[in-house]
């Protein structure tokens, strides 16, 4: 039997937590600072640069800013574009590299600004160059994949991948168009020097900003079941035939294991000797729930719907 999102939410609400525990936690060891290099790399490089295309996830469309020309959006479009104007950025586009949803939108956007702007004063160069960014893995690669396909009629010029650090340097200039003839510097991800809270280090996690290892996979389970059941987003209970909701991620997990077969034998000492017993591989679950938030299948979810409804976190790393 399936529950509608109502029914869900009745049965299992009087448990939510109403916060994540959060203290203790190193969200620097989480985002190792090598991305300095890169930084400073692209700074030089700005000198050769007509325009920039900023790349942010809608899952974090605030906490992944790094003015902005394109950004994956799954939902809230409306009121994420009123937020992003009233402080004063305009020049959105909502794409999906995938479909290659309104990704034909850029090069006429981006080539409208070169041409207007005051300081664009290279009249006799006809060729304009375009500087990808973004955070880590945030799919700059794919969208200029996609501006390829689109313009160019051809396939992938970057390696796509899903994990943090496959672009580790400013690439080579990459042709996206002929007329007018444009190329892109793929760049690599990019994070803030300090990160505002433990809170936003976890939802850059959860989006794939950094090694999942480095943060614990089933440390970023547990704030994904936590948030889905704070925003009401109930896919996780019809994806894993659950039954109902719940806020336990232990038992979510256990669930998970059981209806995917992940288990693992764990030897226990007792005084008659070493017994073998079956339990649940709790990682391995943690694992397949993370990749199945990532790959889109609980639905449309917005981490950063607290931003956009003016309740940031409150709590910051000193």
């Amino acid at each position: 039997m399936r529950l509608a999102p109502r029914a869900l939410c009745s049965a299992a609400q009087a448990a939510w937590r109403e916060n994540f525990p959060v203290l203790g936690r190193d969200v620097a060891r989480w985002f190792p600072g090598h991305m300095a290099k890169g930084l400073k790399k692209m700074q030089s490089s700005l000198k050769l640069v007509d325009c920039i295309i900023e790349v942010h996830d809608a899952r974090i469309s605030f906490h992944s800013r790094e003015g902005c020309v394109g950004m994956r959006a799954p939902q809230g479009r409306g009121k994420i574009m009123q937020r992003l104007e009233g402080e004063g950025l305009k020049n959105v586009i909502f794409t999906n590299c995938v479909k290659d949803e309104n990704v034909k939108q850029i090069i006429p956007m981006a080539t409208e600004l070169i041409e207007s702007s005051h300081r664009y004063h290279r009249g006799e160069n006809l060729e304009y160059c375009i500087m990808v960014i973004g955070v880590p893995n945030v799919g700059k690669s794919s969208l200029i994949n996609s501006l390829r396909r689109q313009h160019l009629r051809k396939g992938k010029a970057t390696k796509v991948g899903g994990e943090p650090g496959i672009t580790r340097a400013v690439m080579s200039r990459i042709q996206v168009s002929e007329r007018p003839l444009i190329f892109l510097l793929d760049t690599p991800g990019v994070l803030a020097p300090r990160i505002q809270s433990v809170e936003t280090g976890l939802k850059l996690a959860l989006c794939g900003t950094v090694l999942d290892h480095l943060v614990g996979e089933e440390t970023m389970a547990d704030y994904l079941l936590y948030t889905l059941n704070k925003y009401q987003r109930f896919g996780y209970v019809q994806h894993y035939s659950l039954g109902s909701a719940c806020d336990n991620i232990e038992r979510v997990l256990k669930s998970v294991a059981v209806k995917l077969g992940k288990t693992q034998k764990v030897k226990i000492l007792t005084g008659t000797g070493d017994v073998n017993v079956i339990q649940p591989d709790y990682a391995a679950a943690a694992r397949d729930f993370l990749h199945t938030f990532r790959r889109g299948l609980l639905g449309p979810v917005m981490l950063d719907l607290d931003v956009l409804w003016g309740h940031p976190p409150a709590e910051t790393v000193p």
